[in-house]
């Protein structure tokens, strides 16, 4: 048998906790190293015994009033161990681990103080721990309140979201957690350059990272990637990867916002369950289908959501929609959309790429851009075509830009123009609206509806 320790803490009319070492009477709490441990009950004590072969006694004369009315685990206790004669001495047994013996002394003392000496983070969790599994409540949020005082890390906030989930529930503690989450979602905002770090991540941290709406990647093609190289370092075993996946990080892919192509490996990726796989490429493709105003009402459906799969993110390279022709020639139709802030972001001399797509077997991408003029007295809104390097030396398209506007039920042609694409070369218009930046980006300026600029690129090739 493993050694056993017993606490036991007697309880009699005292002012204040003292330790001492005898074998007097009071109300008695074990505590034991993991594997079991023996309680036993004497006449009426508290007492903490060590070691398996002589037991030493320690006792801590307590106020159980004190205790029974800080926690409902006391009451319960005292209640249930003074039932007979008060002139007789009777003893309460609680088994505790070993390893929760200096938490359970502090937890004691916050009781009768209301306040806890100066002690490190971690020790201050074990408390809380200790808080948690003696329903001690106000000890619970003084210790969430000391703690969120603390300075936030990364190891300190994986801490508090490994947190038992007994713990986690209690609103005591949301605060905290809540903090937790907030500094690993801006600390890792960009994952791309915290790689390493993020996938030693918990899955707590893990998941706290994936729920920002600012999360900044090039597309959910790489938050995808990335949520499968977590899986597959933390969980070898197929079956354990499938049900984490399933169950805490496949609804943290928005998958609305994952290009087509990627949305076809989803379906033969051996780590998702195949229907589960199935599911969310519909779900992403019905999202694409819908108009507008039926993607923004879906959004909206969901804008109580912890974390909402059709939200979009802050891309680096923004979402697209493209329909692609195969007859009677090799066309396509790309829509972009941008938001006003995202193009107000532009100036004065920045630009944002869509996400990449493919026509006649070349990969293209569209960028629109904040230019100045020729004699720098304006700046305008442009939108060009690119070639990506790869590919054939050449390739010539013939494109079309449009935007929507208040004034017009369709998208009205804004510039028409033909080009011999070489590899990562582009073409286009530097001021497709034809109205100086000012005007363009005002309020009430007529190419934004409900605060989106619409844009469409018709492009066709060149037989």
């Amino acid at each position: 048998m493993l050694d056993t320790e017993f606490l036991a803490y007697e309880n009699q009319d005292e002012e204040a906790v003292a330790i001492a070492e005898e074998s007097s009477s009071g109300v008695e709490m074990t505590t034991d190293h993991p594997g079991g441990g023996v309680a036993s009950k004497s006449t009426d004590s508290f007492t903490y015994l060590n070691s398996a072969a002589a037991l030493s006694v320690k006792t801590i004369r307590i106020n159980s009033a004190i205790l029974a009315a800080q926690s409902p685990f006391f009451y319960k206790l005292f209640s249930n161990g003074m039932r007979e004669s008060e002139s007789e001495k009777q003893l309460v047994t609680v088994q505790i681990y070993a390893s929760e013996e200096a938490a359970f002394i502090k937890l004691l003392q916050f009781m009768y103080s209301n306040t806890l000496s100066t002690i490190t983070a971690t020790a201050m969790l074990d408390v809380l721990m200790a808080a948690d599994k003696f329903e001690v409540a106000s000890c619970m949020r003084h210790c969430s309140r000391l703690l969120l005082n603390l300075p936030m890390t990364c190891e300190s906030a994986s801490l508090f979201l490994n947190l038992p989930s007994s713990v986690s529930i209690t609103d005591a503690v949301q605060p905290l957690l809540d903090a937790a989450k907030q500094f690993l979602a801006a600390h890792f905002k960009d994952i791309t350059k915290f790689q390493v770090e993020v996938l030693n991540l918990p899955i707590a941290g893990f998941e706290a990272v994936l729920c920002n709406d600012d999360l900044q990647v090039a597309s959910e093609d790489v938050v995808y990637d990335f949520v499968l190289k977590w899986a597959r370092t933390h969980y070898p075993n197929l079956e354990e990867r499938r049900e984490i996946l399933g169950s805490r990080l496949c609804h943290l892919i928005r998958f609305p916002y994952m290009t087509c192509s990627k949305l076809r490996k989803v379906l033969t990726c051996n780590d998702f369950d195949p229907e589960l796989a199935s599911k969310n490429v519909l779900g992403a493709l019905f999202f694409k289908a819908e108009a507008p105003h039926r993607q923004r009402l879906l959004v909206a459906e969901e804008g109580n959501a912890s974390c909402s799969s059709f939200v979009e993110r802050a891309y680096k390279f923004r979402p697209i929609k493209v329909v692609n022709f195969e007859l009677p020639f090799q066309h396509c139709i790309v829509y972009l959309d941008l938001k006003r802030q995202e193009c107000n972001n532009l100036f004065p001399a920045g630009r944002i790429y869509s996400q990449a797509f493919h026509l006649g077997g070349q990969v293209f991408h569209l960028s629109a851009h904040c230019n100045m003029d020729q004699q720098n007295s304006f700046h305008w809104f442009g939108m060009f075509l690119s070639m990506q390097e790869k590919g054939l030396e050449t390739f010539t398209v013939d494109f079309d830009f449009a935007a929507l506007t208040t004034l017009s039920e369709d998208y009205l042609s804004r510039y028409k123009g033909s080009h011999t694409f070489t590899r990562g070369k582009g073409d286009g218009f530097r001021n497709l609206v034809g109205i100086p930046w000012t005007t363009f980006i005002a309020e009430g300026s007529v190419y934004f509806i409900n605060g989106i600029l619409r844009v469409r690129a018709v492009l066709t090739v060149r037989q």
